[in-house]
């Protein structure tokens, strides 16, 4: 069967101009993956799943905003598409740039943006700039571009952006057969967490399911949503979600609200820590991705959720390839040997 775009799988339910021009790299359908195992060691008696985001084109969740954002932005006759990213923004916008023959310009902070996403955003072919500030910065600087000149600003402050990334909740409750209990995902510029609840609230209305509970997970040291105020020099190693001034704050905290969820933070080694463990059970996600499953173990721990029955959804929102440093850098180098049999035969059963 021929995978349909994203745009045309849901059309119904996308709010999208008349005018707009499908721009698609087959994204979406990403696999709702069953972690039993895992859910065992939190303390077992429920379902626990990973929705893997990674697997779209460009390698993130944002590939389902950025075929709704630039499909739009071609329709009107826009030749060039802008965005400030932390990599998989940029990413993405070059990509489906690429696709629509269209100029992408891509505004990065020096130094801090993860090798694989700068590559991606250079591979598609974007003019990469990178500026001796933060993200929030160059949003500012993006969002001003984009109001002196008939350029399309493509960052989550696009409303279309939204109108792409909520699909991801119709596949979970096509899946599932109806909305988990939780769903648990990074936070960072806030447009996902807010996506995914205009999708459950949407469907909601139309089918009357169940709604779930939404834990959203900032980096301890970038958690401005947390802490009540922005964060001048946000840091983390997850650099997906690096942000100290969200775009979409004050949407996602009452996403979470409404949700009868929250939002809470997470440590630099909670989400390393669940990064090696997903990567146990086969799903090498970036760091940030696993913000979601560090936020729940710590809600497990903390006995401050009720799982017994209940069925969890965790969003992982990019591929490990796009941070491999990490990996590099903390775990141990490959260990070399002699090539022949009787040394193999020792290191194998010796390990």
């Amino acid at each position: 069967m021929v995978q349909q775009p994203l745009l045309e799988r849901y059309r119904a339910l996308i709010n999208l101009p008349d005018h707009t021009r499908i721009v698609s790299l087959l994204e979406g359908n990403t696999p709702l993956i069953p972690v039993p195992r895992l859910a065992e060691e939190f303390g077992g008696g429920f379902n626990l799943y990973i929705k893997f985001e990674g697997l779209n084109p460009s390698g993130s969740f944002k590939d389902r905003g950025m075929t709704a954002a630039v499909s739009e932005a071609l329709g009107r006759g826009v030749t060039a598409l802008i965005c400030a990213s932390t990599g998989n923004t940029a990413a993405s916008a070059a990509a489906y740039a690429a696709r629509a023959g269209l100029r992408a310009v891509v505004l990065m902070p020096e130094g801090k943006v993860a090798s694989g996403k700068l590559a991606g955003a250079l591979a598609y072919g974007a003019q990469v700039l990178q500026i001796d500030g933060s993200f929030d910065q160059a949003l500012e600087l993006v969002l001003e571009i984009s109001q002196r000149h008939p350029i399309a600003l493509v960052n989550s402050l696009n409303p279309y952006r939204l109108e792409g990334q909520k699909t991801a909740a119709f596949e979970i409750i096509e899946e599932l057969g109806h909305a988990p209990d939780w769903l648990c995902l990074p936070v960072g510029n806030a447009g996902n967490i807010t996506a995914y609840w205009m999708g459950f609230r949407q469907y909601h209305e139309l089918h009357r399911n169940s709604l779930p509970r939404l834990l959203g997970v900032q980096a301890a040291g970038s958690a401005p949503l947390v802490l009540g105020h922005p964060v001048e020099q946000p840091e983390t190693v997850a650099t997906a979600i690096r942000i100290g001034k969200p775009a979409r704050g004050e949407q996602a905290l009452a996403a979470a609200q409404e949700s009868g969820g929250r939002i809470i933070a997470a440590t630099d080694e909670e989400i390393l820590i669940m990064q090696r463990r997903l990567g146990a059970e086969g799903i090498w996600v970036e760091p940030a991705s696993a913000a979601g499953l560090a936020g729940l173990a710590k809600e497990i721990q903390a006995k401050s959720i009720e799982l017994s029955g209940r069925t969890v959804v965790v969003v992982c929102t990019g591929h490990g390839l796009k941070d491999p440093d990490i990996v590099a850098r903390s775990l141990p180098l490959p260990t070399k040997i002699q090539a022949d049999i009787s040394t193999l035969e020792r290191e194998i059963t010796s390990y």
